[in-house]
């Protein structure tokens, strides 16, 4: 299947459930791992049913989280030009700006407000890490700002460690960096086939990179080249699922590989060579959603068991800024001394209830009106018919 002619867009497909679980189990890794880091999960009831190395595999992958949703992206940015606008190079880049802004913005700038606030007035954990330099008004502007304009992964090489909260969003940076990136290669290239080309160059220097720094943790794991190739692996999916369909049966079995591949990625430890798990992980996400692409619609009855994780990733934007200014204030009244052993469990739960709770409220209170405003006022036309979530649309 080549490019279509101008015009000639294909219709966005509907929300896939089994997609949206795989980003709620991202999430879901993220959320956890952060928790495990404050608390500690090999004391609690948790870590004596599992044991450590299965609790280790469950609760201390949240990294691997983060790659699965730079896979998912790529594909789904990748999926909703093509479908949308017929071919990369005809790329709308209006209505590709306002669609990332209104989704990205709003929130992103409730979230820091919601820092910022607690921060000035001292607050532990908003106020800046205790063996970082003191947060003046000019270190607030710079961080404040290297979020806003994405580049925080890059300010985190220079500082390291400075900010409890503020360091989460090192991601959304390189998200955003590659998309801004990719518009521009898409309209400047001429043809799809030369950003494939990139996004292959990108797909083999992110392990070689990891590989040359594997001493230097902020850019073994959060520098642009160490983070693009899982992004580009989502991108090629896409680009080979719309070139190369894969009929439903076969789709099938290349699902199953795809999730086997995950979960191998996900538990082997790769001892000597771990620059090659991220590498591994991604190219095994992008097998399952060239699959996903050409699979029959999803079983009510496995859209049913999937619900959950489904709505963990439909909101995954929402929890990935405010899960961590939850577990902020939980560490205003707990550490990891003075929290029970049989408590951890506990605290586990409400804390996912509680993050669950706020990325609804602001999902509905802030976000969704926020981004339907947005594309009133600056799209083409698009309301809130525009805002109708699917496989094609992040």
């Amino acid at each position: 299947m080549s490019e279509r002619p101008a015009g000639a867009a294909r219709p966005a497909l509907p929300r896939e459930p089994r997609l949206d679980a795989l980003r709620g189990l991202a999430i879901a890794a993220v959320l956890v791992l952060h928790f495990t880091l404050a608390f500690g999960l090999a004391r609690s009831p948790l870590g004596a049913w599992l044991g450590r190395p299965l609790l280790a595999v469950l609760t201390l992958r949240g990294n691997y989280g983060v790659t699965l949703f730079f896979a998912i992206s790529g594909f789904l940015i990748t999926d909703h030009v093509l479908r949308r606008d017929g071919a990369l190079q005809r790329l709308d880049w209006r209505r590709f700006a306002v669609e990332r802004a209104s989704r990205l913005l709003p929130l992103l700038a409730l979230a820091l407000l919601c820092v910022l606030v607690p921060g000035l007035l001292g607050w532990p954990f908003f106020a800046g890490d205790t063996h970082a330099p003191p947060m003046t008004a000019g270190r607030w502007a710079i961080a404040l700002l290297s979020v806003l304009g994405f580049w925080h992964n890059q300010l985190m090489q220079d500082w390291g460690y400075f900010h409890y909260i503020l360091n989460v969003y090192w991601s959304l940076s390189v998200e955003e960096a590659f998309y801004l990136g990719f518009a521009v290669l898409c309209l400047a290239l001429g043809r799809g086939e030369r950003v494939m080309l990139v996004a292959v160059a990108l797909v083999l220097l992110g392990p070689l990179y990891r590989a040359v720094h594997p001493d230097d943790e902020i850019r073994y794991l959060y520098a642009y080249p160490a983070c693009f190739d899982a992004i580009a692996w989502g991108v090629l999916a896409a680009w080979v699922a719309h070139r190369h369909p894969v009929s439903p049966r076969r789709a099938a079995g290349a699902r199953v590989l795809g999730l086997v591949g995950i979960a191998a990625a996900w538990s082997v430890d790769f001892g000597a060579h771990p620059a090659w798990s991220f590498s591994a992980l991604a190219a095994a996400t992008a097998l399952w959603l060239w699959a996903l692409a050409g699979s029959r619609p999803c079983h009510p009855r496995w859209a049913r068991l999937l619900a959950p994780w489904a709505w963990l990733g439909r909101h995954s934007y929402e929890l990935y800024l405010f899960h961590i200014i939850v577990l902020a204030l939980l560490r205003q009244v707990w550490s990891r001394q003075t929290l029970p052993d049989a408590g951890r469990l506990p605290l586990l739960v409400a804390y996912l209830a509680l993050s669950a709770a706020v990325a609804w409220a602001v999902a509905r209170g802030v976000g969704d009106p926020a981004r339907r405003a947005w594309r009133r006022r600056w799209g083409r036309g698009e309301g809130p018919a525009g805002d109708r979530a699917t496989i094609a649309n992040p």
